[in-house]
């Protein structure tokens, strides 16, 4: 990043600081044309959400609605997280849909054939997952072999056991208490207030932990003479986020509480955010997808890196095979199908860059998030599968030209 030119002069500060709304206006234009990487998606998933709720007469904000778009999408948000790590480091991953099936049916087998307790089979399940992504990051970091074809060879593998341990049949019903975790919610607790207590809780803890951290942020950026957004566009955005946080709170809390899966999701977030900003680890996924020779000639083990995103992506598949698999209650040979289109277009609609060394975990949630209210918001209006998937490949194509844009007016 450059050095913050606000922070070395700001004697021209006063020269705005008697222009009332107009100043504030220039300065809100001004920070968004500077990181429109990072806000960009963030308003466009704001716009949608606005568009929808107006198209659908408020139906796409019911409290029903926002709970079952977050449960109809976490499988999808799962697997974003990880793709979102892939294409960091630069390599892309094309097994996750069917490794997502194959996981699930795996999962069957265990507790539906053979009684296994489910806790148990899910540890297993989840071992699974990280074995198959250790295979093929193996080699792709060591063998050398490119991750499109490594990825694609095993996607037809995966797929292909899925058949062969399915037999070609649905298998099913899971037990209640995976079901509950990948459809339940929390428990009520507390005194009768017409809202879901802990949901509130829950949120309003979120609001404080998010201010938090991004002051802390800001403060470590600026102790390095980073590039930090002004101040005025710094709370403007801490406002947003916390009325978006607080208006989701009200709404799940108005309906059956916050589910289980969505508290998930908040662990995967918080753990690999923090990873990818603080953690060795993370600066080396980002330094190797960034300039791969400069991160060798820095010390970087680019290959044990490179083996443990595989492995991660492995486990997260595995993750989201064990959701999808006790949310619908069955495994099917049919499942997972394009998820892994599905992950890849919610991370570089997220901010992800093609050449890699780019992208945030958050970048991947809103993302997915784009997508999900895209389906959903479709749903509700009655536009046909068919022209879902065009305006789903329009917005993913607008996305990608937005980075090849960016890319150019930067170096240009």
């Amino acid at each position: 990043m450059s050095t913050d030119v606000t922070a070395k002069q700001p004697a021209p500060a006063p020269a705005d600081s008697g222009k009332g709304e107009a100043g504030l206006l220039q300065l809100v234009l001004e920070g968004l044309r500077r990181n429109m990487r990072q806000y960009g998606m963030l308003i466009a998933l704001g716009l949608i959400v606005v568009l929808f709720a107006v198209w659908t007469e408020g139906d796409l904000l019911l409290p029903r609605n926002v709970s079952n778009l977050v449960l109809q999408n976490s499988y999808i948000l799962i697997l974003a997280i990880g793709m979102m790590l892939v294409i960091i480091a630069g390599h892309i991953d094309l097994s996750v849909g069917s490794l997502t099936a194959f996981v699930g049916s795996m999962a069957a087998v265990f507790m539906v054939n053979n009684d296994m307790p489910w806790p148990l089979a899910v540890v297993l399940c989840l071992l699974m997952g990280a074995v198959a992504g250790a295979v093929q990051g193996f080699f792709i970091a060591y063998g050398g072999i490119p991750s499109f074809i490594v990825t694609l060879a095993g996607m037809l593998i995966f797929r292909g056991l899925t058949e062969i341990f399915l037999a070609g049949q649905t298998l099913g019903p899971f037990p209640k208490g995976l079901q509950k975790v990948a459809n339940g919610f929390l428990p009520e607790a507390g005194p009768d207030t017409n809202y879901h207590n802990l949901t509130l809780l829950l949120g309003f803890a979120l609001v404080v932990v998010v201010v938090v951290q991004e002051f802390r942020d800001r403060g470590r950026q600026l102790e390095f003479s980073l590039e930090v957004p002004p101040l005025k566009l710094f709370l403007l955005k801490l406002v947003a986020l916390s009325a978006a946080i607080l208006t989701l709170t009200f709404l799940l809390a108005s309906y059956k509480g916050a589910p289980y899966v969505l508290l998930i999701l908040g662990v995967l977030l918080v753990a690999f955010g923090y990873v990818m900003r603080n953690a060795i680890i993370g600066r080396h996924i980002y330094a190797i997808g960034g300039n791969l020779a400069a991160a060798k000639l820095s010390g970087v083990r680019d290959k044990k890196v490179t083996f443990l995103v595989f492995l991660n992506m492995g486990m997260l598949a595995a993750l989201a095979g064990l959701v999808f698999a006790a949310r619908f209650n069955a495994a099917s040979p049919k499942a997972g199908l394009n998820f892994e289109l599905e992950a890849i277009a919610a991370a570089f609609i997220g901010g992800a860059s093609m050449s890699g060394g780019v992208g945030t975990v958050l970048g991947a949630i809103i993302g997915g998030l784009v997508l999900g209210v895209l389906n959903n918001g479709m749903n509700l209006v009655g536009v046909g599968t068919d022209w879902q998937q065009v305006i789903k490949g329009l917005v993913l194509l607008a996305a990608v030209g937005f980075d090849v844009w960016n890319k150019r007016k930067v170096g240009s």
